[in-house]
Parts: structure tokens; C-alpha cells; sequence
């Protein structure tokens, strides 16, 4: 089992607590931290962008990974949210099985 961490911006804490929640109770992700008020700056259209974003992080397995992302992306509000995946090479193999427990269809 190859376990990966999913690193995601939302508008804010509102939009990131709704897609967590979802995504967990989905069985899409073993959990989802939340940290909000993280200052972004990026050039979107043209534009220089210096905003509030809030940063969500997902654990899941591979197999999980493209069920994940579509469902973000379905319940985003970004045209093009980032949503970035980071596999775990190691870890508390312990909690790494808790993951793959948690997520199983």
C-alpha cells in the first residue's frame, strides 16, 4: 500500500471544512488537517494575487487519489484549485496501516 498526502488551497476555512468533512466521511481520506489564514501570493489572469487561502491536507492511499481529486474539484470553488499529491515514502507504520484501514472500500 502506498499512502500519499494530498496538499490543497480553499477560499477559506467555510469551503475547506465542507470538502474535509466530505472527503472523510467519504472513506476518500483518512483525515484532513485545516490551517487557515495562509497568505498566497501567485499571478492568476495576468494579475499579481496576494490572498487569504486556506490550506487543507489530506492522507489517502494511491488507489483513492483520483476519487479524491475529482471530488474536490467537483465541490471547489477555484477554476483550478490546487491540489497536489505527495507520496509518503515513510513513516509510523502504524498510523500508515490506520490510513489504509480508514479508506478501504
Amino acid at each position: 500500500m502506498k499512502a500519499f498526502i494530498i496538499y490543497m488551497t480553499t477560499a477559506d476555512k467555510k469551503e475547506a471544512r465542507a470538502i474535509g468533512r466530505y472527503l472523510v466521511q467519504s472513506k476518500l481520506a483518512a483525515c484532513v488537517n485545516i490551517w487557515d489564514n495562509m497568505n498566497s501570493m501567485y499571478e492568476w489572469q495576468g494579475a499579481f494575487q496576494d490572498e487569504q487561502e486556506t490550506v487543507m491536507i489530506a492522507k489517502t492511499t494511491e488507489e483513492r487519489v483520483p476519487s479524491l481529486i475529482a471530488a474536490v474539484k467537483e465541490r471547489h470553488s477555484y477554476a483550478c484549485p490546487c491540489i497536489v499529491t505527495v507520496p509518503i515514502s515513510d513513516g509510523n507504520p502504524d498510523f500508515l496501516q490506520w490510513i489504509e484501514e480508514r479508506v478501504r472500500s
